[in-house]
């Protein structure tokens, strides 16, 4: 493996972080990272917001589901799809447009988290670890107003970033399903339910592994938990307020 595939490879979110500061070079190179990534038309449809208010880091620990750890963590980024700068552009230029609708939603979000995901692989080859923290979805109404969001402005992803501690050191990256339930030749299909229960069983890797137990388990603890049904709830609000533009 190269460097870069290497650090692939050995980087899992990181929730527990060192006193060790992140120096003004390594931020620079995480953010400027960011920057280089691949986006559409060289648009470059998002905004980060650097959140270095001590106070905002708090509110969005406690919007985010309660995570003090967000609080803590040296550096907090917010990547925002962001469909305003473009279209203030167009006006500035007197240009005629349209006002953006699900399509450039849906582009901007993927250039916000190309952006967001050449963060992580940068801090990771610099040492320090990250989290994405999916909870910026939830509570829209207080993260509106906490970080000033315009309506065709959204949060697409929050990450944390700091050293690891020694826990997260050695905390072992979770195993992930086996390619081949997850890479189909030319056209998607179902997996029946053999191939379900082998997916799990293969991840698991113990023989006595009980998939039914810990499927619902793990349903009412995440896909039917009180924070699912708020981030849907937001997640509606967010596009129902941007399509009315």
């Amino acid at each position: 493996m190269n460097a870069i595939i290497r650090a692939l490879f050995e980087r899992k979110s990181v929730r527990a972080f060192t006193q060790e500061a992140i120096t003004e070079e390594e931020k620079e190179l995480i953010l400027e990272s960011a920057l280089q990534a691949p986006t559409a038309g060289n648009q470059m449809l998002y905004t980060i917001l650097d959140i270095q208010d001590q106070k905002i880091k708090e509110a969005l620990a406690e919007i985010c589901d309660h995570q003090p750890f967000i609080a803590r963590a040296p550096l907090v980024l917010v990547f925002l799809a962001d469909c305003r700068r473009w279209m203030d552009a167009y006006e500035a230029a007197g240009a005629p447009h349209r006002e953006p609708s699900a399509g450039d939603l849906l582009l901007a979000c993927e250039d916000a988290l190309v952006a967001a995901q050449n963060s992580v692989t940068a801090a990771q080859s610099l040492g320090i670890g990250s989290c994405y923290i999916g909870d910026i979805l939830e509570n829209r109404e207080e993260v509106v107003r906490l970080l000033n969001l315009d309506e065709v402005v959204l949060p697409i992803a929050l990450v944390v970033y700091g050293h690891p501690d020694e826990g997260q050191v050695k905390r072992p990256k979770p195993p992930r399903f086996s390619r081949e339930y997850v890479v189909l030749k030319d056209r998607y299909r179902r997996l029946d339910e053999k191939e379900i229960r082998e997916m799990f069983q293969k991840r698991n890797g113990q023989k006595d592994f009980d998939f039914d137990s810990y499927v619902r388990a793990f349903c009412e603890r995440k896909y039917m938990s009180r924070f699912a049904l708020e981030m849907n709830r937001s997640a509606a609000a967010y596009i129902e307020e941007f399509l009315k533009n």
